[in-house]
């Protein structure tokens, strides 16, 4: 099993930046890769962006170009950023870490996740 913590949200003005932080711990040797989520008020949870073991990274189309994910390991655990840039109201959600294995399952159980806001 795998425990998360998610940290970083908050209100930003369009245009701003934000940066979030997920810290993995427990069985991380079985994670293959670490996954950041949204969900917006009325629409389903969808995936944002991930970062495999070997560093290799995926967008989804709406943040390309204007997130960028990372990763690092301090001593017993995995942590992931995501570094959120030119913000825009539509980038208005709750957002989730949560960590998958080879077989794509998760190994995690979502948690409540951080709230990012883009108002002016």
């Amino acid at each position: 099993q795998v425990q998360l913590v998610e940290s970083g949200g908050g209100l930003v003005q369009p245009g701003g930046s934000l940066r979030l932080s997920c810290a993995a711990s427990g069985s991380i040797f079985s994670i293959y890769t670490m996954d950041w989520y949204r969900q917006a008020p009325g629409k389903q949870r969808e995936l944002v962006s991930f970062i495999t073991s070997g560093g290799i990274a995926n967008y989804a189309d709406s943040v390309k170009g204007r997130f960028t994910i990372s990763s690092s390991r301090d001593n017993a655990k995995n942590l992931v950023y995501l570094q959120m840039n030119s913000l825009k109201p539509e980038d208005t959600a709750v957002y989730y870490c949560n960590a998958r294995n080879r077989a794509s399952s998760y190994l995690a159980s979502w948690g409540q996740g951080t709230q990012v806001t883009v108002s002016s």
